[in-house]
């Protein structure tokens, strides 16, 4: 009995152990960082490789490009005389960040979410509205276009950050110049192509749908049930030609050439061209999915203030600048599109990169006011629904991940396996 007892106590610490290592891991994924004493901690939540974070460096002159979220908090200091510490955490998708802001168990100060998704969260009481009083340069420095959008038609709620266009992605040294695919969606989604196993898709439901639906030629917010099942079976016939579901793992993926073909964003192609001048890029021609990116402080902002301070610096010239020459998406800010520098640095890029960004504004995209651009809107409770019921569908049925779960379950297996056979051996050594 006292040595069923001890093996009680065992397990009870292991268990005990375990958690405290989770809840530990779980702080450092969240960026928790202890602040000095007297110092307001500023939650920030944004896309991952979005904002200057002073680790690039030009190699030319030495110079380090700028850390904006150490340069808020030193502006904040000399500005209110009131340390402040940014603590900066990254997710990689819309619904991620929803689900955390949903859930309530953590509270950020700053996110950043698409227009679909700030439409949803708007509906949903996540947002709060901004006092513009604290934003006073949203009036001069944001472009007209981008004020009052269809997802806050009052603009009460958001500050745009980025914008920018879904494109295909493909490597030149795989891909045929002449394939007669290029310029369509069709490259990711050709039953016969060549280039199966060297593709990638979305891993989230509202961009993998879209790739499909605007393919099938329907409208990505209002197409019907019988069009997203039809939208459904494509992604499942797509399945056997892909080498996998992605998001931030694209950027090693298609920078390294183990991936051929995938479908993203044009500010992250250029970030991969950087790396592999073997990638091209291509708006397809059936539409694709023009989005915008804004700054929004969640209903549960614990330093509202401090957060609407935070917006009115970022944009402001220097940061704009420095935040848009470092993802290289495009900027709704008069003054980063204004500013030489900022085009002297696209061109440094890539000669078209310009072009790519904003080819509204050239001449070399003679064919751009014929794209669907369609900006993504909140499907309402059944329509999500509907989209996450297929999404799992097409997940749980995924032989891509049918053998990570086979695998992790054998692994499991084998450890439960050999835990219970000690602890058998030693009751028995016991008796």
């Amino acid at each position: 009995m006292k040595k069923i007892r001890t093996i009680a106590a065992w397990l009870l610490l292991l268990l005990l152990s375990l958690s405290l290592f989770a809840c530990a891991a779980g702080s450092e994924e969240e960026g928790e960082e202890e602040a000095p004493k007297g110092t307001v901690t500023l939650y920030v939540y944004n896309w991952g490789e979005y904002m200057a974070d002073g680790s690039i460096y030009d190699e030319t002159t030495g110079e380090r490009y700028p850390d904006v979220n150490k340069d808020f908090e030193d502006w904040y200091y000399e500005t209110y005389h009131r340390r402040v510490k940014v603590n900066y955490s990254t997710y990689s998708s819309n619904e991620d960040m929803y689900a955390k802001i949903k859930s309530g168990a953590v509270r950020y100060d700053v996110v950043v979410p698409s227009d679909y998704m700030i439409e949803r969260m708007i509906n949903e009481e996540l947002l709060r509205p901004l006092n513009f009083e604290n934003i006073p340069d949203f009036e001069e420095n944001i472009l007209d276009e981008f004020k009052n959008p269809s997802y806050d038609p009052e603009n009460a709620y958001s500050v745009p950050y980025a914008y920018g266009m879904v494109g295909i992605i493909y490597n030149t040294e795989t891909v045929d110049e002449d394939d007669e695919d290029l310029g369509s969606w069709r490259l990711m989604f050709n039953e016969d192509t060549p280039y199966a196993k060297d593709i990638l898709q979305f891993n989230n439901p509202r961009d993998a749908f879209g790739t499909a639906l605007y393919y099938l030629g329907y409208d990505v917010n209002d197409a019907t049930e019988e069009q997203w099942r039809e939208a459904l079976e494509l992604l499942k016939t797509q399945k056997n030609i892909l080498q996998g579901y992605v998001m931030d793992e694209i950027f090693n993926k298609m920078k390294s050439g183990s991936s051929a073909i995938a479908a993203y964003y044009a500010g992250d192609y250029l970030s991969m061209y950087e790396d592999n001048d073997s990638l091209e890029f291509f708006y397809p021609k059936e539409g694709t999915n023009y989005y915008v990116d804004a700054f929004c402080v969640p209903y549960n902002s614990p330093n509202p203030d401090i957060a609407e301070a935070y917006i009115n610096f970022m944009i402001n010239e220097d940061p704009a600048v420095a935040n848009a020459e470092y993802n290289y998406y495009a900027s709704p800010n008069k003054l980063v599109r204004e500013s030489e520098e900022y085009q002297e640095c696209m061109a440094d890029v890539k000669d078209n990169a310009y072009e790519i960004l904003y080819p509204d504004s050239s001449e070399s995209f003679e064919d751009y006011d014929s794209y669907v651009k369609t900006m993504y809107k909140d499907l309402g409770e059944e329509g999500l629904t509907r989209m996450n019921d297929y999404w799992e569908e097409l997940k749980v049925e995924s032989s891509i991940n049918t053998g990570i779960y086979i695998i992790c379950g054998v692994i499991v297996a084998v450890i439960v396996g050999f835990t219970v056979f000690f602890l058998v051996r030693k009751r028995i050594r016991a008796i």
